[in-house]
């Protein structure tokens, strides 16, 4: 079995969105980094009233050290645009800072590999510090990944996608937990869209637009 590990110790104390990325450039707290080409922290504005949290990065997210700019960052930079919210003003990051990746059965091309439960687990205090440093009205978990982050492994994505839920969430990681965080919500990450059907892509991209417009709502009433 894997020894338990954690980001806890390369957290600063103090310091800012700033201090917390250039920590995290550093961190050690699980096996992934190992084969990441970096770090990829979060990026927005440091009093973002939202903030989306994804899996992990991609490929290209890993090559450029930038969260969503790969093909699911442009689904969701339209279904944002459609909804009614503004990219700028969201702070975007990800449950994962580093990228799990295997080599395609053929060539050598990295593809995705869904994090394990150890590195969700280790990398949660880099998560947890984002939101005491932003203080979002909202907190809103794209894909299931995301969602056990925030709201724990018995929570299902499909029997609360686009829902208000109270925040701290009753059961999970965050309960009871002093983090300044109106309300929370969870929706598909934006990479189910790319992998859907094509007969079903466009239903599939629209329910995303219902769900984000559903947030923006929340957001202006909140």
């Amino acid at each position: 079995m894997p020894t338990e590990t954690s980001a806890a110790p390369f957290v600063p104390e103090r310091g800012g969105l700033r201090a917390l990325a250039k920590a995290a450039a550093q961190c050690r707290g699980c096996d992934l980094y190992q084969h990441a080409t970096q770090t990829v922290f979060g990026a927005g504005p440091t009093r973002a009233e939202l903030v989306l949290v994804g899996e992990q990065p991609g490929d290209i997210e890993d090559r450029q050290g930038v969260p969503f700019v790969g093909p699911a960052g442009r689904v969701l930079d339209r279904a944002l645009a459609e909804a009614g919210l503004v990219r700028d003003r969201v702070y975007l990051t990800n449950a994962v800072k580093h990228f799990r990746w295997k080599v395609a059965a053929r060539g050598k091309r990295r593809i995705h590999e869904t994090p394990a439960a150890r590195h969700v687990a280790a990398c949660r205090p880099w998560l947890s510090a984002e939101l005491a440093a932003i203080r979002p009205h909202g907190v809103v978990a794209m894909g299931a990944v995301a969602a056990h982050a925030l709201f724990g492994d018995a929570f299902r994505l499909t029997a609360h996608r686009g829902e208000r839920l109270d925040w701290p969430p009753p059961r999970g990681p965050y309960a009871g937990a002093d983090l300044p965080v109106r309300w929370a919500a969870a929706t598909v990450h934006p990479s189910a869209i790319l992998r859907a059907d094509p007969a079903d892509r466009d239903k599939a991209y629209q329910e995303l637009v219902r769900d984000l417009s559903t947030i923006a709502r929340e957001l202006t009433s909140s």
